[in-house]
């Protein structure tokens, strides 16, 4: 919703994507409503949906619309019809856009943070059309799960912990004419993904606040970089979010458009979930040499692109 939320712009056509990354769950079929089940199903089938190489671009072209219309709106009149897809050993799995619910969570931040930003992005009477909209809809759900979180100009240690060093999709591909460093913003196929199963990620976020925990007032929480009690409630908040869904779903890490701010031999470089994992283990055996050196790797590289955030 802000310059954060909404970093995109449009230029010869392409689409700019956001400086931001996402920890997203794909729910089965089986998971849904029947109506609902049959409905994603026929989506999935469907050729003209938007595909994974620009899916995530078409998502926002459509904020882009929304953001540059003639009188910007803070969220569309309807939810989105659209959702990611995976396939794996014959299930179908869809991760909804929920780009309504999504844009109200944004307001809803926004506002709190940065009211007068909030009064000169949108009309006064387009923002509590949004409020209303938002409060009428609570009202009739219980809780809204969001299948799509996201972070912008980094990743954050807790999205790393659910998955393993052998789940990393990595695709360079050509997206375009590089800027300085061989850096490009332009939307194309180059990718960096972590997908697992939602019980073994559950068990891994569990396993390392277990070793936070028991690491806090010890010399080997030191160990961890940061504070141990701000780490072990982002792991908590992050291990209730995927107990919302389905146990047999899945989760994927995707670096999104930081992946533009990363030239080929920096993408390829980075194991920030080997690193992390080593951590939690090497804290967890007492190797504070060890974990030390994993998160002062992962803390160097991650703080650097939070940097040119200052920059831009």
């Amino acid at each position: 919703m802000s310059r954060r939320h909404l970093a995109v712009t449009a230029c010869h056509d392409a689409v700019v994507l956001p400086y931001a990354a996402y920890l997203r769950a794909y729910e089965p079929l089986s998971a849904f409503a029947e109506a609902d089940s049959r409905r994603w199903a026929a989506y999935a089938a469907s050729a003209g949906r938007p595909r994974r190489a620009s899916a995530l671009a078409a998502e926002q072209a459509d904020s882009l619309r929304r953001a540059m219309a003639f009188t910007p709106l803070p969220a569309p009149e309807r939810e989105s019809s659209h959702a990611y897809v995976r396939w794996s050993e014959g299930v179908t799995y869809v991760c909804p856009w929920q780009t309504r619910l999504r844009s109200w969570l944004a307001l809803t931040r926004l506002r709190s943070a940065a009211p007068s930003l909030t009064k000169a992005a949108f009309s006064a009477d387009h923002t509590e059309a949004a409020v209303r909209d938002f409060a009428r809809w609570r009202s009739q759900e219980s809780s809204p799960r969001v299948y799509i979180q996201a972070n912008t100009w980094s990743v954050p240690f807790a999205w790393f912990v659910p998955f393993a060093p052998d789940e990393r999709w990595l695709v360079l591909g050509t997206p375009g004419e590089p800027g300085a460093g061989g850096r490009t913003t332009a939307a194309g196929t180059r990718t960096l993904v972590y997908a697992t199963a939602m019980a073994q990620a559950r068990t891994r976020v569990a396993k390392a606040l277990g070793v936070i925990r028991r690491a806090r007032g010890l010399p080997a929480a030191t160990a961890l970089g940061g504070d141990p009690g701000a780490m072990a409630a982002e792991l908590k908040e992050v291990g209730a979010w995927l107990e919302e869904f389905h146990p047999h779903s899945l989760v994927e890490l995707d670096y999104g458009g930081l992946v533009h701010l990363l030239d080929d031999s920096a993408l390829c470089a980075d194991q920030s979930v080997a690193e992390v994992s080593a951590a939690v283990s090497a804290v967890s055996a007492g190797e504070i040499e060890f974990a030390t050196a994993m998160c002062q790797r992962f803390t160097r590289r991650w703080r650097a692109l939070e940097a040119l955030e200052q920059a831009s």
